[in-house]
């Protein structure tokens, strides 16, 4: 048998994200539930968030990110062999996202295949990507987090509607010679499944937030940390840290324990809301656009959400 060359090394080429026009402030949630703008941020730091029509899918969005990533990547879609989309939305489970996205793209016969790590699932998706460089499996891979949680949502309960929001990041990935993802970090904690969820087919999303809040701000700056250690770097050296997008008192928590004084805090949160498996390819694509990190600079990502599954990487800068 023979076992065929494989690149040394996998690396982000390019990034490309999309948000529904719909802007849906903190006001305009007051008007329909017991809540208010000063609430809203004192809790979860969020002043605004983008909601999808209800004429606009998941893969519809799925599909101008990924179009975008490509567009900027400067690779054909016949160089794309496989699509990778992170999400936990779906309005139907049959077909997966990923095949849908790529015919639309124009993306001739690639593998196609969803993850469902919620929140992690960005993070979850560019490793198994960068593994299947690594192995030979794959050439290019375009990587989506894509989610329209504004379905799942039950628009009268303020613990849970004012947090969620739509959109969509994504990023291609290529052979490297020399290694531009580290190694992943990932785990979960199922013992805390219920503390997140969607019950049923028919459910709305359930999250037990105070459970959720000390979780994360406990659980998860030594997976920040060993992500780094992985990938002999450390914190001192980043230029950015992208957690994801949850909650503007976890990312700040996280962040102090980090240790990493110079880098750039993702916090797009506060425009975008918790956009789950877009929130971390999203924030990145927007912070690189406004010229907030630079090319060839070193970011740590962090995932972590519903499951509970957590994972985090460095990754270079495209």
């Amino acid at each position: 048998m023979r076992i065929p060359d494989t690149a040394p090394g996998a690396k982000v080429l390019a990034l490309g994200h999309y948000q529904p026009s719909r802007v849906v402030t903190n006001d305009d949630l007051s008007k329909t539930m017991d809540t208010s703008d000063e609430w809203i941020r004192s809790r979860v730091g969020i002043q605004e968030r983008r909601i999808a029509g209800d004429a606009e899918s998941l893969e519809d969005m799925a599909a101008q990110a990924g179009g975008k990533a490509l567009a900027a990547s400067g690779l054909a879609t016949s160089d794309i062999d496989l699509v990778i989309v992170a999400t936990c939305t779906l309005e139907s489970q049959i077909p997966n996202a990923a095949a849908v996205v790529a015919h639309r793209l124009g993306i001739s016969s690639p593998g196609a295949f969803d993850v469902n790590a919620a929140c992690a699932g960005f993070c979850y998706a560019l490793s198994t990507a960068d593994s299947a460089i690594r192995s030979g499996s794959a050439r290019n891979v375009l990587v989506i987090g894509a989610e329209k949680l504004s379905q799942w949502l039950d628009w009268t309960d303020r613990s849970t509607a004012v947090i969620f929001a739509d959109g969509a990041g994504a990023a291609v990935v290529g052979p490297s010679d020399t290694p531009g993802i580290g190694p992943v970090v990932w785990g979960s904690a199922g013992d805390k499944s219920e503390a997140i969820m969607i019950p049923d087919r028919h459910g709305s999303l359930h999250q037990e937030g105070q459970t959720v809040f000390r979780w994360a701000t406990t659980a998860l700056h030594p997976v920040a940390k060993q992500a780094c250690e992985r990938a002999g770097v450390d914190p001192s050296e980043l230029a950015a840290f992208i957690p994801h997008q949850a909650n503007l008192r976890i990312i700040e928590a996280i962040a102090r324990r980090l240790g990493a004084e110079k880098a750039v805090v993702a916090r797009d949160i506060v425009l975008a809301g918790n956009t789950s498996a877009a929130s971390i390819p999203l924030a990145l694509s927007r912070m690189l656009e406004r010229g907030e990190v630079r090319s060839g600079e070193l970011a740590l990502v962090l995932g972590f959400g519903a499951g509970l599954t957590y994972a985090g990487q460095v990754i270079e800068i495209p």
